[in-house]
């Protein structure tokens, strides 16, 4: 059988984007987070704001370094796997990248040194300040990143010469038509990443009865948080969604799997869409209501995927379940943080065990629910890179064979594979710690290590399928 490049070539990219998604938006709410707390730690003097940012922080510092390892494979790729389209998008992607670099990383870098190892080295307002820019830093890199990958969505401000994109307008081209809800649905979602981990590692060290001052402290402040913030991701969603079916109806088709262009248009909660047949089966939907959302009448028309021939409709069962799986998480975070102000009322958020290890089970929904949105966003484009103006078959790197891409597609695979389960093992080991001093608690360097086990860590390492390494969900023994 011979090898596809173009499909290889997409699948590594899939790969290589999907791993490194998970560690930005938890960065980015965590940076926010942490500097909350420096502030808090500034204006109280309570060592418990100090107590929290120390150990969130090593966190971050963890996480950060992961996404910095996984991020610098995506840069070779454009080069080795899709130099068609590197040479034809440079005079636009080019300076956009660099500017992320330069704005972005370097003062990420340059402050999360102070934050991490400054804390009794430089005055208080420093290291404040500090948190500050390394919060600010993961706003910028965001900005720049999603400007590019808004502009492959919805491209604007440049001219497409002789193969060739040219730079006709900076302002239209990087404050493209999707850039502004992107951003936003982004920036909420990082907040709900980072809120959502905060609350289920809280609630875990409630439930073992650990630091119950500064837990209890974590969770109420980011129950507040996601009690605002996952409503508001819903609404924000909604005006993302109008925005795609202006530019993008094909993806919103898909992601409806409506087939035919007509008023009235169910909202399917489950069906099997049949991309060779070009219909669904097993429907089952609520009538009028996918017209009234995406049009806001009750017989709103919406497009259907026959608007365009069937080589330019993207893989629709993976849109279709990706968009259902997002949607599905997203209600239920808004039903978990509706349950904790419930609970906060009736004096019972502390002590109610099902809802801690919901919170606890809960850490983790958010990254399936940024994996699933970027499913819909990235392969609801297919087959377009550039949409509209460049094929992913015109993109990728005319010499490139098959084998080559297999070659390097197992390699990342094993590489990776290595990263996560060292870097998450790490990450347990500091999660097993806690929040107690290094000189009062029997984990201290000059001790041995005891080892790792269910009841130790909020998630345990077991190996997968092809020996990577996957986290779930730890036995509720030992509560």
């Amino acid at each position: 059988m011979e090898l596809d490049p173009l499909i290889l070539s997409r699948i590594q990219f899939a790969f290589v984007v999907s791993f490194h998604a998970i560690f930005p938006v938890f960065t980015i709410g965590l940076a926010s987070y942490i500097a909350v707390l420096e502030g808090l730690a500034f204006k109280t003097r309570n060592p418990v704001w100090t107590k929290l940012s120390s150990f969130w922080t090593k966190v971050f510092a963890v996480v950060f370094g992961m996404g910095v390892v996984s991020g610098i494979v995506m840069s070779f790729q454009f080069g080795t796997n899709w130099s068609a389209f590197s040479q034809a998008s440079a005079n636009f992607l080019g300076p956009i990248l660099s500017y992320e670099v330069i704005t972005a990383f370097f003062l990420e870098a340059a402050f999360l040194g102070v934050l991490l190892f400054g804390r009794d080295k430089v005055p208080a307002g420093v290291h404040l300040f500090a948190a500050i820019m390394v919060a600010t830093g993961t706003f910028i890199s965001s900005f720049w990143i999603l400007a590019a990958n808004s502009w492959m969505q919805t491209p604007a401000g440049v001219e497409f010469r002789e193969g060739v994109f040219h730079v006709v307008s900076w302002s239209e081209a990087i404050f493209n038509p999707s850039f502004p809800y992107r951003f936003m649905h982004m920036a909420l979602a990082s907040f709900l990443t980072g809120g959502f981990v905060v609350a289920g590692v809280s609630a875990w060290y409630l439930l073992r009865g650990r630091e119950v001052e500064a837990n209890r402290k974590a969770l109420s402040m980011c129950l507040w948080l996601l009690l605002f913030i996952a409503p508001a991701q819903a609404v924000v969603g909604d005006f993302h969604g109008l925005n795609t079916l202006e530019h993008q109806p094909t993806k919103v088709a898909a992601m409806e799997g409506n087939w035919e262009t007509s008023r009235n248009v169910p909202l399917l909660l489950f069906a099997i869409p049949d991309q060779e047949n070009q219909t669904n089966h097993f429907e089952i939907g609520i009538p009028s209501l996918a017209s009234l959302i995406l049009t806001h009448e009750w017989d709103g028309d919406v497009p259907g995927l026959n608007e365009v021939a069937v080589e330019e409709q993207p893989p629709v069962a993976i849109v279709f379940w990706s968009f259902r799986i997002m949607v599905g998480i997203g209600v239920l975070m808004i039903l978990f943080a509706l349950a904790g102000l419930v609970l906060r009322a009736g004096g019972r958020l502390y002590k109610t065990r099902w809802y801690l290890q919901g919170m606890r089970f809960m850490s983790i929904a958010p990254f399936f629910a940024v994996l699933t949105g970027w499913f819909v966003t990235e392969v609801g484009r297919a087959p377009w890179l550039v949409y509209g103006m460049m094929t992913q078959a015109e993109s990728v790197t005319p010499s490139l064979t098959g084998g080559m891409a297999l070659f390097t597609l197992i390699g990342y695979i094993v590489v990776y594979a290595l990263v996560f389960s060292a870097g998450v093992y790490y990450l347990m080991r500091v999660l097993y710690v806690g929040l107690e001093d290094a000189d009062d608690e029997e984990y201290a360097s000059d001790r041995p290590a005891r080892p790792l086990s269910a009841a130790h860590v909020p998630f345990e390492i077991e190996s997968g399928s092809h020996g990577v390494h996957q986290a779930k969900p730890a036995n509720e023994g030992g509560h």
